[in-house]
């Protein structure tokens, strides 16, 4: 989730600064302060950061250090006990300025009607790990629908076990995403790593959707290719088109996230990557091991602002680290890896 209310309430301030003018510092941060929420909102929660695939193009792959660590159950628990969905008044005042001021409508698919559309309401319950490594997945989707959130994850479709899969169908899961490279096994393999496999996980994904017609499941299966800036991209992306053509699932091309790193830094055509990083304002990361990291992208945790089994997620948010992590945004402080490590603009470099 990300909080739709400060969202719409920063845009005008974020349109103003993306078309070059200038705001006053401390009237900016002493504004977006009284704009955001004092309750907190969680954009994901890394149950697991264990995983058996060797993707090229993820740090995880080659920069990650931490430990291999699942969350604790009760801790999950916990967690959603201190969130609320939106209401259906928020959710459809967010629909309608989602069209007015993207021109993206709920129907379509690709990558930014799924940002607009899908992100801001669910909880996602991946990081830097398969959450079908995670046994007690079914039991977390469960606890999500009882307490009125969308749940969603990404994750490999070679890993797919179709029975724990339908006991997530059945707990209420809304959205499943599957990352498929190529429909070639011999280059998912040069991409994802050789636990991948194209063949086995398109019968698998097929096998899925013909039980979720059988029995009326209302997950929604997404299928997704990075845009990695391949030679053939596109070629492979048609192709991958062609083989879920006329299939109940959602399928778009997606630019990749993080591409710092990256000697072919290739941009993105993504709304969320464009525009300027609200993260400290709008939303929090919960990682496998309890701590609240800055977001997602932080890999290795090396900026925590708090321990979710030690402190409220309202004292960590409304705490002393995230009120200098919200100010090392506004005065680009070399400390943080946001600076060096992400592709996002921060709003110090705008002022």
């Amino acid at each position: 989730m990300i909080d739709i209310n400060f969202f719409m309430k920063f845009h005008d301030y974020k349109k103003r600064m993306l078309n070059n003018e200038k705001l006053q510092k401390e009237e900016l941060f002493s504004t977006m302060e009284t704009l955001r929420s004092p309750q907190p909102t969680v954009y994901n929660i890394e149950t697991t950061n264990a995983c058996n695939m060797k993707c090229k193009m993820c740090p995880r792959t080659t920069m990650m250090t931490r430990d291999i660590e699942t969350l604790n159950p009760e801790l999950f628990i916990n967690i959603i006990e201190q969130l609320k969905p939106w209401s259906k008044e928020e959710w459809n005042k967010w629909c309608d300025f989602v069209k007015k001021e993207y021109n993206i409508t709920e129907n379509e698919m690709s990558e930014n009607n799924f940002f607009l559309y899908i992100i801001p309401k669910v909880i996602q319950l991946h990081g830097y790990g398969d959450p079908l490594l995670d046994k007690n997945m079914p039991q977390y989707v469960k606890g999500l629908k009882a307490k009125g959130f969308y749940s969603y994850f990404s994750c490999n479709p070679a890993n797919i076990d179709i029975k724990q899969t339908e006991e997530m169908f059945v707990s209420g899961l809304d959205y499943i995403k599957y990352s498929i490279e190529s429909t070639d096994d011999e280059k998912h393999k040069l991409i994802r790593g050789d636990e991948s496999n194209f063949t086995k996980s398109y019968k698998a994904i097929l096998d899925l959707l013909k039980l979720k017609a059988e029995k009326k499941y209302e997950t929604k299966i997404v299928i997704t290719m990075l845009d990695l800036n391949a030679e053939n991209q596109q070629e492979e992306f048609q192709k991958l088109r062609e083989v879920f053509k006329d299939k109940d699932v959602y399928i778009y091309l997606k630019s990749e996230d993080q591409q710092w790193y990256r000697e072919d830094y290739h941009g993105t055509n993504s709304v969320h990557w464009s525009e300027i990083c609200q993260h400290p304002w709008l939303t929090m990361t919960i990682k496998s091991n309890a701590e609240v990291a800055m977001c997602m992208e932080d890999f290795n945790n090396e900026i925590v602002l708090g321990e979710a089994n030690k402190n409220s997620l309202y004292d960590i948010w409304n705490g002393e680290k995230y009120h200098k992590f919200r100010k090392d945004h506004f005065n680009l402080d070399e400390n943080i890896k946001c600076v060096k490590e992400c592709d996002m603009k921060l709003i110090g470099d705008f002022l």
